[in-house]
């Protein structure tokens, strides 16, 4: 099983040379850190940076210098910054080729729950709008279950949506799964010592399981 580094060290793997990439808040925000040997990679915030780096070390924080979720960050040789405008008009106009985003709920028809629970008061609905009905390619990073064990991976959002059918891919500290086209999650991989079987208990959507599945495998 992983925690929320080895999640977004899998995520991480996603990666692809030259690629363009927002990252949402909480666990996607880890992904910065953990890029892999070899690539360039450039990240967007919404907040208005381009070439966002990993967090910085203890005693070196910029308090001027955060993340859409107000945390410090670095920024690498060569980064930009501009107004929400600018980099609004980035997010829509499809020039980030992944968005990395949290979830409180995914569908297995790729509907996701983000930004709110009833009842609760929130800031307001952030980014998260505007990159789903943008982004072409969506992975979410998330727990596969609450706090109570119940699963995150359903049938159907009980949660007000952000975004409908937008979602390709989910990483959990349990599986990576991919929402396939006609409805489902196919799993294609599973966190090491989990097996299939705790994957399906803790699955409440179809999980589509073909042929054995492999354990993640990690590049150092």
């Amino acid at each position: 099983m992983l925690d929320k580094i080895g999640i977004a060290k899998r995520i991480a793997q996603e990666l692809e040379d030259g690629f363009y990439v927002n990252l949402g808040i909480g666990i996607p925000t880890l992904v910065a850190n953990y890029v892999p040997k070899g690539i360039s990679i450039e990240f967007q915030s919404e907040n208005g940076i381009l070439g966002m780096g990993p967090f910085p070390v203890e005693g070196e924080e910029d308090p001027d210098l955060i993340n859409a979720g107000k945390q410090t960050i670095t920024a690498l040789d060569g980064a930009v910054y501009f107004d929400s405008a600018t980099s609004f008009a980035m997010i829509r106009g499809q020039h980030v080729q992944l968005t990395v985003l949290g979830a409180m709920e995914v569908s297995e028809n790729g509907d996701i729950a983000n930004w709110k629970i009833p009842g609760k008061m929130v800031k307001g609905m952030g980014g998260a709008m505007d990159l789903v009905a943008s982004a072409e390619n969506i992975i979410v990073a998330m727990m596969h279950t609450n706090k109570k064990g119940q699963s995150k991976i359903l049938k159907k959002c009980t949660l007000p949506l952000t975004g409908v059918g937008c979602v390709k891919k989910v990483i959990t500290n349990l599986a990576v799964m991919e929402v396939m086209s006609g409805g489902g999650f196919q799993l294609l991989e599973r966190a090491p010592g989990v097996t299939v079987q705790e994957i399906q208990a803790a699955t409440d959507g179809r999980l589509l399981v073909h042929g054995e599945i492999p354990e993640m495998q990690f590049v150092s």
